[in-house]
């Protein structure tokens, strides 16, 4: 289990860093076609992986397993199905901003579970500096979303090479 751990989080981690690239793109109004590949492939291999942990219960985690592959869904309708036409160029960046939303939201819940320093300020996830860290995160999102949404027009720039 400590192996499929590893690649789990490698693949998380690449997906986090592929859609900061994508997102930073679309706020400059521009899609940049191998890193959005890169993030969808490695946030849906994320949400997917997730579930082969094992779990009993219903949990907070596979609710937004589920939900990222729902998003992840639309997302990659909104741009392989529809080619971004019309709405769904909206609808791909916000379905977009979201999966990655929630792929950074749960690598600070792990930050603070499995870091000893940030374990010890929020034992069970309830305290105020883990609210603080989530809301901050949150905000951040509201403002890139937003940014993403606004700029990202109908007739994009060309990537760079």
């Amino acid at each position: 289990m400590a192996h499929f751990t590893l690649v789990h989080v490698a693949i998380s981690l690449i997906g986090i860093l592929s859609g900061f690239v994508a997102l930073r793109g679309l706020i400059g109004n521009r899609l940049y076609p191998s890193w959005t590949r890169w993030f969808l492939a490695t946030t849906f291999l994320t949400s997917a992986t997730g579930f082969f942990f094992p779990n009993l219960h219903f949990t907070p985690a596979v609710k937004v397993g589920i939900l990222s592959l729902v998003l992840l869904a639309v997302a990659c309708f909104a741009l392989y199905g529809r080619r971004l036409a019309g709405g769904w160029r909206r609808a791909f960046v916000i379905t977009a901003t979201l999966s990655l939303y929630l792929n950074t939201f749960v690598l600070v819940a792990q930050l603070f579970q499995r870091v000893p320093a940030l374990h010890t300020l929020a034992p069970t996830g309830s305290e105020p500096p883990f609210a603080i860290a989530q809301g901050a995160l949150l905000f951040a999102f509201i403002i890139l979303g937003v940014l993403a949404f606004r700029r990202f027009r109908d007739t994009p720039s060309p990537a760079a090479p």
